[in-house]
C-alpha cells in the first residue's frame, strides 16, 4: 500500500448506502497472515461490516437456539457471501486486488476455525470489541451481528483499531453458557483464542445438544443473554412503537 488515504472513495460509500449497511470500515492487517492475492502477495487491508441478526430471534434463543435463528442465520450467512462476492468484484472492476471471506466456513477442524478470523478485521477496523464470549460486540447492535470481509490492496483510511472492550465486570455470557465453554478472561489484542474459550467444548456441546440445527453448528445461547444486545432490542422496540 502506498500512503494512506484519509477518505473513503465515494463510490464505496454509496455501495453500502445502497445495500443497507450501516456499520463499516477499513482494517489495516499489515502484521496479519492474511490470504494471498493471484501474485501470491498478502493483503494488507479488509473492508469489515456488520450484519445485524433480528432481535426479536436473537432474544428468543436465550435458554437454547431454535428453528427461527437456525434458518436466520443461514439465510444471513448466504446474504453475506453474496454481498462479499459483489463487492470484491466491484473492486476489481476499479483496478485493485480483491478477496472475499467466506461467512462462517470452517476450513481447521483442530483448531476449529476459518482461513481468517472476521472478528480480527472487524475489531482492526474499529467496529467493535471481543466479549467474553469471543464474539465481536458493537454498540449499535450488540453482539447480534454477523459479519462480513472483503480483503483488498486498496489504499484505505483504516481504523481506529479497536485496543480494549467494554464489558467491564459483566459475565452474563460466561455464566449462561451451558457448555462451561468460556472462562471469563477479558479480551485485548492479540490476547489467545483459548484463554477466552474452550472452542472444542463448545463445539462439542452444540452437536451433542444441537445438532437438528445447522447439524451443531449453531448455539448463540452466550450472545442471546449480552446486555449490549439486549439494549439492541430495546431500541428497535421504541422505534416500532415510533412507528405506529
Amino acid at each position: 500500500m502506498s500512503l494512506p488515504s484519509t477518505y473513503f472513495p465515494s463510490w464505496l460509500i454509496e455501495w453500502m448506502q445502497a445495500r443497507g449497511i450501516v456499520l463499516w470500515g477499513a482494517a489495516d492487517l499489515g502484521n496479519f497472515s492474511t490470504p494471498r492475492d493471484e501474485r501470491g502477495q498478502a493483503f494488507p487491508c479488509a473492508i469489515s461490516w456488520a450484519v445485524p441478526m433480528d432481535p426479536q430471534i436473537m432474544v428468543s434463543i436465550q435458554n437454547g437456539p431454535n428453528q427461527s435463528y437456525a434458518d436466520s442465520y443461514t439465510r444471513v450467512n448466504a446474504m453475506i457471501n453474496r454481498l462479499s462476492g459483489d463487492l470484491a468484484t466491484e473492486i476489481r472492476s476499479r483496478g485493485y486486488g480483491a478477496g472475499p471471506l467466506a461467512a462462517s466456513v470452517r476450513t481447521d477442524t483442530v483448531k476449529i476455525g476459518g482461513e481468517f478470523p472476521h472478528k480480527t478485521a472487524a475489531t482492526r477496523a474499529g467496529l467493535g470489541w471481543i466479549g467474553r464470549h469471543c464474539q465481536l460486540i458493537t454498540r449499535a447492535f450488540g453482539s447480534w451481528v454477523r459479519l462480513g470481509t472483503v480483503f483488498t490492496d486498496m489504499v484505505l483510511p483504516c481504523g481506529p483499531s479497536m485496543d480494549r472492550g467494554f464489558c467491564g465486570r459483566c459475565a452474563r455470557c460466561v455464566e449462561a453458557c451451558p457448555a462451561k465453554a468460556l472462562k471469563g478472561a477479558a479480551w485485548y489484542p492479540g490476547i489467545p483464542r483459548e484463554d477466552i474459550l474452550d472452542a472444542h467444548a463448545c463445539d462439542r456441546w452444540k452437536k451433542e445438544h444441537w445438532h437438528r440445527f445447522n447439524q451443531g453448528h449453531v448455539c448463540g445461547i452466550c450472545s442471546a443473554v449480552c446486555p449490549y444486545g439486549l439494549k439492541f432490542l430495546e431500541k428497535s422496540r421504541k422505534n416500532d412503537l415510533h412507528r405506529v
